[in-house]
């Protein structure tokens, strides 16, 4: 197994050790989970540079990747309302929504494509950043707070600019850096994917 699928595999299984650790111990693990998560981010990374390094990164890295993405930060979200459930409930409308909104980028592309989402679009990974910010307040200095709700507003524009994304491309790609560039696809018109959103 090449070092890529090795570090994505590494960030899978950090998932349910996060989830186990949190609801055993709660507040006595807030760093190490901290630690973890960051752990895990850098295995995010790294997985996708060294892929293009090796020119491995193919179509199925790309949506295992993205796919251990979203099991690894559901692990920590859940970790997080395990440790400090007050903190997540102060937001739980806004939090049911962001849940909502990513079941919804999902059922539309397994809708429209038969596959799911893979659009590492550019403001998810701002959203992926604030997602860092948020967790790092929350585990650190258990405070949510103003950035809880910037997190979950930017959440909310990121998932919405997904749904545009699988809407306006005519066939299932991975990598797209927003919806307008799904239309310059559908329109046929040629662009030039930065390298460093592909991770």
């Amino acid at each position: 197994m090449s070092i890529p699928y090795l570090l994505i595999l590494f960030r899978f299984l950090l998932a349910p050790i996060i989830i186990f650790l949190s609801y055993v111990w709660r507040e006595e693990v807030t760093y190490i989970v901290l630690i973890l998560m960051f752990l895990g981010l850098l295995s995010d990374i790294f997985d996708g540079i060294i892929a293009r390094k090796m020119k491995i990164d193919t179509e199925k890295m790309r949506r295992l990747d993205s796919q251990t993405d979203l099991i690894f930060w559901l692990s920590i979200s859940v970790s997080c309302y395990l440790i400090y459930p007050e903190l997540i409930k102060e937001n739980l409308i806004g939090v049911l929504a962001i849940v909502l909104m990513e079941a919804v980028c999902y059922g539309v592309s397994l809708i429209k494509f038969g596959k799911e989402t893979c659009t590492h679009a550019f403001v998810s990974k701002m959203w992926g950043l604030t997602l860092l910010a948020t967790f790092t307040c929350l585990l650190g200095f258990a405070y949510g707070g103003w950035m809880m709700k910037i997190c979950i507003i930017l959440g909310l524009i990121s998932q919405i600019d997904v749904i545009l994304i699988i809407l306006f491309l005519p066939k299932w790609t991975h990598d797209i850096p927003s919806f307008y560039h799904a239309i310059l696809i559908r329109k046929g018109i040629e662009f030039k994917k930065s390298k460093y959103l592909n991770s």
